[in-house]
């Protein structure tokens, strides 16, 4: 598998046909696990680093994951395929700027990867599409135990699964839903949201997760400790918050259609034309008007557009995607022109 040929798809998170996925993007599930017989990552040497890897890919090599996956050295990957993989949610911001040796095993169908020293020795996460928290427990389930039946695992009877992150310790588990909230956005319901979500200890986070900013009106919801839960409960408990986010989103969009349907009408025309017709664009007004074009889709404004394809146009116009679809490395100016062509081209 080539990094160049992932370009050509959207992958597992973005197929957009999943459940719930006029407002539920994707669903993640991820485990944190560390080895017994090494120190915590800020911790180990450079010497320690390799040992994990090579560790790690013994026993990828020998696990049922070895004939299906693929495990790629990041320590040695440009700048340009870190991107790529970062904004395609592969890897982690950690993962591609730290140093020494790294690594990320990576299923071609991106149903799931597992990088080796980030934060944690391992990080494992699982992707779909849609609203579908226990598909994506089943199968990172079952990867946990192929990896833990070859390598020994940080564990205590009393604290579980020894963490970096004091928040990850127990299960390791942080379950995360990215959804998209364009009329809570413009009806100034978020803040509301955004307290209700704290007092119940569920974290909101931007499209590339932690530390990532509000883009496109995505945003992620996840749990925010693990200790003293089952896995069970941590995914019972997003579980439970997100049908009633997308209730408040499903009446926040009749609300908008009710109110003033001629002024949203013009609003997602006006977004439409913006992307169709403009010579230069940046990739932030790109999320922003394709974020007013998928709700118009949505709610039948916009015909002849299916999510599928909006999805393609979200990740295939971030940056490092837009050099790898065009075969070379851009500046900012040429990036925002070539943007702008991809647009055009793809929308005329």
């Amino acid at each position: 598998m080539k990094i160049d040929d992932l370009a050509q798809k959207t992958g597992e998170w973005l197929r957009g046909d999943g459940p719930e996925s006029d407002i539920v993007m994707s669903s993640r599930v991820r485990l944190a696990r560390n080895l017994a017989d090494y120190p915590f990552m800020r911790k180990c040497t450079t010497k320690q680093r390799t040992m994990i890897a090579n560790e790690v890919r013994s026993a990828f090599e020998q696990s049922p994951i070895g004939q299906e996956a693929e495990f790629v050295d990041v320590s040695k990957l440009g700048d340009l395929d870190r991107l790529f993989l970062m904004e395609r949610q592969l890897i982690s911001h950690e993962l591609s700027d730290s140093e020494g040796a790294r690594a990320v095993i990576l299923d071609p169908n991106e149903r799931y990867s597992i990088m080796v020293n980030e934060e944690d020795h391992l990080r494992l996460q699982v992707m779909n599409s849609g609203f579908d928290l226990e598909q994506g427990w089943s199968k990172i389930n079952e990867l946990d135990d192929m990896l833990e039946s070859l390598l020994q695992f940080a564990f205590t009877k009393r604290f579980g699964y020894l963490t970096a992150c004091p928040t990850n310790l127990g299960t390791g588990l942080r379950v995360s839903v990215m959804l998209h909230l364009p009329a809570l956005v413009m009806t100034k319901q978020m803040d509301k949201v955004f307290r209700a979500l704290s007092k119940i200890n569920v974290a909101v986070r931007g499209l590339f997760g932690e530390g990532s900013q509000f883009t496109g009106d995505f945003y992620q919801i996840s749990n925010q400790t693990t200790l003293g839960k089952t896995e069970q409960e941590l995914i019972a408990r997003v579980q439970e918050v997100i049908p009633q986010l997308i209730e408040y989103e499903r009446k926040a969009r009749e609300f908008l259609l009710s109110d003033d349907r001629e002024e949203l009408n013009d609003l997602v025309s006006r977004a439409y034309g913006m992307l169709k017709t403009a010579k230069k664009i940046s990739s932030e007004e790109t999320m922003h008007y394709l974020s007013k074009i998928r709700l118009g889709v949505h709610l039948g404004l916009i015909e002849g557009m299916k999510t599928p394809m909006l999805n393609q146009l979200f990740i295939h116009t971030q940056p490092a995607h837009l050099q790898k679809i065009r075969g070379r490395k851009l500046s900012g100016s040429d990036r925002n022109t070539e943007r702008a062509n991809y647009l055009h081209q793809f929308l005329n």
